[in-house]
């Protein structure tokens, strides 16, 4: 069994450094309608209640369809300076509702990039897999926007980490109640997974939240797990933070824009006008902050850092659930497409450190350094990317393995 797996990862390997090599150029700049499902949007009612999702849709009709559109896998990877094999471990994504054509779906996008299929529907802690998992006990009602956000996250978890155990863990609705359950049995999911000879070790990525509310700090004893390292969406809205984004025990994922020129050649990175960010609160300063405390002051300030979420530079997305006139290939942006993204960049590291305070110790300890590019350009509601960190982008992008 163990030969058998060796060869089918060679062979894996190859044809996914392949598809790379084919991919010389990115996709052309794309400008046009952004729209913004409902899921996405916070009602008033919601507040201290209900999370929403942090994805947006690029609507121009090049972008929606029987084929990607976006960036894919292979045009990503090296504008982050990624491999294309790797990863280990689980990554659990935390998500409402019930996602019906979730493994449909996860093996059209694998098999449209070369990426890992997963030969059954449970993790079994040995070989690159999906497995849905419902946190009550029982199946949830569907919601389709929620669909969406499913499937960008363990799509592009998959994409980021292709040989990580992809779980997608469906809380019985948006509540935070019903959320932070589901967190918990994700948690439980992820240390149950082995890696490096027998120890517990992955990632949480939550691309939903919502405004913060001042009992929020009682909540943040749910990000914490031996072995497990928690990443959240800093929000689609510039300057202004979401919960549990502010939690000093997460990995606040914020947004970027990657230009590329009309070749679909890359320039540059730099700060998307949705990414959310700013001090928290409520939340008061962590530790691994304290290098930048005469920007943050005394609170948690966010993100930490940050991947492309900019929907005119948005990532290509498979769902055949159909949603408010939209299914099939699409492209997404918003700071859901950081937060599996970045999970599956510190998973494809594979450091696993034993806490979320440890992997942030790490990257703060790499700010300025070759491991993060530093965004000096763009801005976001009232702040603005500067040289060093900043409430737009936090230390910058990532720039190969180390540092996190």
């Amino acid at each position: 069994m163990k030969t058998k797996l060796s060869v089918w990862v060679l062979v894996m390997g190859f044809l996914m450094t392949a598809t790379a090599l084919v991919a010389q150029h990115g996709p052309r700049p794309m400008r046009g309608r952004v729209f913004v499902p409902d899921s996405s949007r916070e009602l008033p009612e919601d507040i201290n209640v209900k999370a929403h999702t942090n994805h947006e849709i690029h609507m121009r009709p090049e972008a929606t369809g029987t084929a990607p559109a976006g960036e894919t896998p292979q045009t990503i990877r090296p504008v982050y300076k990624l491999p294309s094999i790797g990863g280990t471990g689980v990554i659990a994504i935390v998500d409402a509702f019930d996602y019906p054509t979730a493994a449909a779906d996860f093996d059209v996008f694998s098999r449209q990039f070369g990426l890992p299929l997963s030969s059954d529907r449970v993790c079994n802690g040995r070989n690159p897999c999906f497995q849905k998992v419902y946190a009550s006990g029982k199946k949830p009602k569907a919601n389709c926007g929620w669909a969406q956000e499913a499937a960008l996250d363990i799509e592009w978890a998959h994409a980021m980490a292709p040989y990580a155990q992809i779980v997608l863990v469906e809380a019985a609705s948006n509540s935070f109640t019903d959320l932070f359950k589901a967190v918990d049995v994700a948690t439980n999911i992820v240390r149950g997974g082995k890696v490096n000879g027998g120890m517990a070790a992955g990632q949480v990525s939550m691309s939903w939240g919502g405004s913060e509310f001042s009992s929020e700090i009682r909540e943040d004893s749910h990000f914490i797990g031996n072995g497990v390292v928690y990443f959240a969406a800093s929000g689609d809205v510039g300057g202004k933070t979401i919960y549990p984004g502010t939690s000093p025990n997460v990995v606040s994922a914020g947004g970027t824009t990657i230009n590329r020129d009309n070749n679909g050649d890359f320039i540059s990175e730099t700060a998307w006008s949705g990414s959310g960010g700013g001090p928290s609160k409520y939340e008061p300063r962590p530790a691994y902050q304290d290098a930048i405390v005469t920007i943050v002051g005394s609170k948690r300030g966010t993100p930490d850092f940050s991947f492309d979420a900019d929907p005119n530079s948005g990532v290509s997305v498979y769902d055949s659930t159909a949603c408010q006139g939209s299914s099939g290939w699409m492209v997404f942006g918003g700071t859901s497409v950081s937060s599996p993204s970045l999970a599956g960049t510190v998973n494809l590291a594979s450091h696993f450190y034993s806490s979320t305070s440890l992997e942030l110790d790490t990257i703060y300890s790499n700010l300025g350094t070759a491991n993060f590019r530093d965004i000096k350009s763009g801005s976001a509601g009232d702040y603005s990317a500067k040289p060093g960190w900043d409430f737009v982008t936090g230390v910058g992008s990532n720039q190969g393995l180390e540092g996190k």
